[in-house]
């Protein structure tokens, strides 16, 4: 960290916007665990001398630093839980995509909802949202959207979120009231930085433009500045049309390109590491991974962890954080 701040200090660092950009964020990491490293250390050893000089009789000065031990083991047990995000990757922002499953208008309800549960999780950790693609459902909802939610190890958080979620409630489209379950897929992968290399090559790549959906507008509809890359050898398919210049279309659908490349590498490895455990419960990546029922009961279940909570609300406002915790914490122990 020292190191950092010494380039950051340097009088032309800023001349090379990018390189200050990745200097700063890097710098801001290392802040994260150090800062509260320091100031647990400092607060340890207070309460240390503080022992050594209380009356056994003094019960408010006892109590007083119970409640410092009590306050400062759960700082520990935070910061710990920030260095299991050690992964090359787990740093870096994440693209999130949402997809409906089978059951259309319903399905794509959930895809909203799940939306703005992310949405919600992001402005309480205090981290940018930014839509990259959606296409909205025929009657209501969302049949896909992707999205970059940009902050501190983002990637390593939401990562946990990969897999099918499942919504069982009583449809607000179905006019005899009847139960309706709705089925949802999430993919996180990281936005990755300069430092992690992907090489692609321009022969491995179909290029096509087309016409940008949305509500309407000048521009929407008029010109093919919608891009859609096809990487031949994997079959992979990402597609922007945020904006309304085909070149920066492009150049985002490469980002995700070169994302979705990283993470299937990525997974692959995973696996082949998995499977040393034989019988130890696996990743399945496409399964279902979490339950959100609301009715004739309300609890949301990780079938994972077997972490549930009755609080749905919570948790469909962005309340996920222990469901994210208790899944990383038990593949740290893997």
């Amino acid at each position: 960290m020292k190191e950092l701040e010494k380039e950051l200090n340097a009088p032309d660092v800023w001349k090379n916007q990018e390189k200050a950009d990745q200097l700063s964020r890097d710098f801001r990491h290392l802040r994260t665990v150090i800062g509260p490293y320091d100031e647990i250390k400092d607060r340890c050893s207070a309460v240390k001398e503080l022992a050594e000089i209380v009356e056994e009789n003094d019960e408010e000065s006892i109590n007083s630093l119970a409640d410092e031990i009590s306050e400062i083991s759960e700082n520990i047990d935070k910061l710990e839980f920030k260095c299991i995000l050690g992964g090359e990757a787990d740093s870096c922002d994440a693209i999130v995509s949402i997809n409906a499953g089978a059951g259309g208008t319903e399905s794509c309800d959930w895809v909203s909802m799940i939306l703005r549960m992310y949405t919600r999780w992001a402005e309480e950790h205090k981290c940018s949202f930014e839509l990259i693609d959606q296409l909205n459902g025929e009657e209501a909802g969302i049949k896909s959207s992707t999205f970059i939610i940009r902050g501190d190890f983002a990637y390593g958080y939401l990562k946990a979120e990969t897999g099918v979620h499942r919504l069982v409630r009583i449809s607000p489209f179905d006019s005899n009231k009847r139960r309706h379950t709705s089925f949802a897929s999430v993919d996180v992968i990281p936005d990755i930085d300069k430092n992690i290399k992907i090489e692609v090559s321009e022969s491995d790549l179909k290029i096509d433009t087309y016409r940008a959906s949305g509500a309407g507008g000048q521009h929407v509809n008029v010109t093919d500045s919608a891009v859609r890359i096809t990487h031949m050898p994997t079959g992979i398919v990402v597609q922007c049309q945020k904006e309304r210049s085909q070149h920066k279309n492009k150049a985002t659908a490469m980002k995700l390109l070169k994302a979705r490349l990283y993470e299937a590498k990525r997974r692959e490895q995973e696996e082949k590491i998995l499977q040393s455990y034989g019988d130890k419960k696996r990743i399945e990546w496409g399964s279902q991974i979490r339950s959100y029922v609301l009715h004739p009961y309300k609890m949301v279940k990780d079938h994972r962890t077997g972490e549930q909570t009755s609080n749905a609300e919570k948790v469909l406002d962005g309340g996920i954080d222990s469901f994210i915790e208790k899944y990383l914490k038990q593949m740290a122990v893997k």
